[in-house]
C-alpha cells in the first residue's frame, strides 16, 4: 500500500479514493502528530469520516483542544467529532470566547448547536444570516441540529423575534413547514425580506399580496420576487409605475452618473440594499457603454496634444497585478490617472490643471472630490469585506482583489 506522503505528494492534491481505503488507525496517528506537514493531516481528517477508531478519540481531542495547532485541521477535525459529548465542556468553556484561530469560532458554535447546547442558539442564529455562505451554512447546521434535538418550537422560543436574524430564522422553519411566508416581505430588515422573497415560489400568491401589502417596500420585494419567478419585464414595469417609480433620492447624485451606478451595481446588490434600487434597475433602460479602445484613445490623443507625455493606458487588475474593476491606469507626469470603464468619466490622485483641461476638452467629465465624496445610499456593494453603500469615486473607480 501507498504510504500518505505517495497519497497527497503536495498540497490541495489528494487521492481522496486511496485515503479512504487507508487503514482507519494509521490515519488517525498521522492527524494526531502535529510534526506532520497539516496540509497532509487535514485530508487524512476528512478520510476518517464514519470511521474514526475509538482508542484514537481522546489523541484527536487533544489536537482540537491544542491553539497552537493549525486551524485548519481543528475546524476538520470538529466536524468528524461532532458527535463526541466530551468535547462539550471544552466547546461551552468560557476560554472559547476568546478562539482567533481562522474558522474555529464557527465551528464550535456549529458543534455546539449539534451536542443540543440551546445556549449557543442566539449565536447560530447570528452566524446563519451573515453572507459569507461558508458561515451562514455553519449556523444553519448548528440550529437545524438543535431543532432536530428540540424541536422548532423550542428553538424559536428561545431566540424571540426582536433580532432580524432570528427573524430569518423563522421565516426558514415556517417556509420548512409548508408555511406561507409572503407577509416576511413587509419586515422592516431588508434582509429578511430578501431571505423570504427567495423562498417564495406562487405568482399568484404574490400578485394577491401586491394589492395587500401594508408599505411600499413591501410591494416592491413582491414585485422584485415575482421577476424572479416570471422574467416579465413588462409586468414589472406596470407594478413599477403603478407604484409611482419610487426610487432612492441621493442628494448630490445627478441622473448621468445615477444611470450608470445604477445599471452596473444594482443587479448584484448585497442583502441589505434597499428594494427601491433593485426594482428601479429592472424597469430602466441601461445607458450605452462607452467603446474602450476608443474612449481611450481620445483621452491619450487629448494627453499627447497638450504635451503631458502619457504612458499607455494599463488596466486596473494589470496595473494592480491582480483582480479586476472598472478602471484603466495612465500615469502621466509620476501621477496616475484614472479613466472609467463605465463612462467618460476621470480622476486622478494628484489634480494636474492641465490634465484637467486635456481631458475635459476631448469629452470626459472630471469626478471632482465633492461629486466624488456623494454616496450611493441604501445601495450595498461589496468591496474588500465590507457591504456598505460606496462613494461615487470608488463606484467609478473600483477594484477589487
Amino acid at each position: 500500500m501507498r504510504d500518505i506522503g505517495a497519497l497527497i505528494p503536495e498540497a490541495r492534491r489528494a487521492d481522496t479514493a486511496g485515503l479512504r481505503a487507508y487503514d482507519a488507525d494509521a490515519l488517525a496517528r498521522y492527524v494526531a502528530d502535529p510534526a506532520h506537514p497539516w496540509w497532509r493531516r487535514r485530508p487524512c481528517v476528512v478520510a476518517l469520516a464514519g470511521r474514526v477508531p475509538e482508542e484514537r478519540v481522546a489523541e484527536l481531542v487533544a489536537r482540537v483542544c491544542d491553539p497552537t495547532d493549525v486551524a485548519g485541521v481543528r475546524v476538520a477535525l470538529l466536524d468528524l467529532l461532532a458527535d463526541r459529548t466530551e468535547l462539550l465542556p471544552w466547546l461551552c468553556h468560557e476560554d472559547r470566547r476568546h478562539e482567533r484561530s481562522f474558522g474555529m469560532a464557527e465551528a464550535i458554535l456549529k458543534v455546539r448547536g449539534l451536542l443540543g447546547d440551546r445556549s449557543a442558539a442566539s449565536g447560530l442564529a447570528t452566524l446563519a444570516a451573515v453572507a459569507w455562505g461558508r458561515d451562514q451554512a455553519a449556523g444553519e447546521a448548528g440550529l437545524d441540529g438543535l431543532v432536530a434535538r428540540y424541536g422548532v418550537e423550542a428553538v424559536l422560543a428561545e431566540l424571540g423575534d426582536e433580532r432580524a436574524e432570528d427573524r430569518i430564522f423563522r421565516v426558514r422553519m415556517r417556509d420548512r413547514a409548508g408555511e406561507d411566508v409572503t407577509e416576511a416581505l413587509a419586515d422592516p430588515d431588508p434582509v429578511v425580506a430578501h431571505v423570504a422573497q427567495s423562498l417564495l415560489t406562487d405568482p399568484e400568491r404574490l400578485r394577491a399580496y401586491l394589492a395587500e401589502a401594508p408599505t411600499t417596500e413591501a410591494k416592491l420585494w413582491a414585485a422584485y420576487a415575482l421577476y424572479g419567478l416570471t422574467d416579465d419585464a413588462v409586468e414589472t414595469r406596470v407594478i413599477y409605475d403603478g407604484l409611482g417609480r419610487p426610487r432612492v433620492e441621493v442628494d448630490g447624485l445627478d441622473e448621468e452618473l445615477r444611470q450608470v451606478i445604477l445599471h452596473e451595481y444594482a443587479p448584484g446588490c448585497q442583502r441589505q440594499s434597499d428594494p427601491r434600487w433593485r426594482v428601479e434597475v429592472l424597469c430602466t433602460e441601461p445607458p450605452a457603454r462607452p467603446d474602450q479602445d476608443e474612449q481611450l484613445g481620445r483621452a491619450v490623443a487629448a494627453l499627447d496634444a497638450a504635451g503631458l507625455a502619457p504612458k499607455p493606458p494599463v488596466h486596473c487588475g494589470d496595473a494592480h497585478q491582480q483582480g479586476d474593476g472598472t478602471y484603466h491606469v495612465i500615469e502621466v507626469g509620476g501621477s496616475e490617472l484614472f479613466i472609467s470603464t463605465l463612462g467618460p468619466f476621470a480622476i486622478a490622485e494628484r489634480i494636474d490643471p492641465a490634465v484637467r483641461r486635456a481631458l475635459e476638452t476631448a469629452g470626459f467629465r472630471w469626478i471632482d472630490e465633492t461629486i466624488g465624496a456623494v454616496r450611493a445610499t441604501g445601495l450595498h456593494v461589496y468591496h474588500f469585506g465590507a457591504r456598505t453603500p460606496l462613494t461615487v469615486d470608488t463606484l467609478l473607480f473600483y477594484w477589487q482583489d
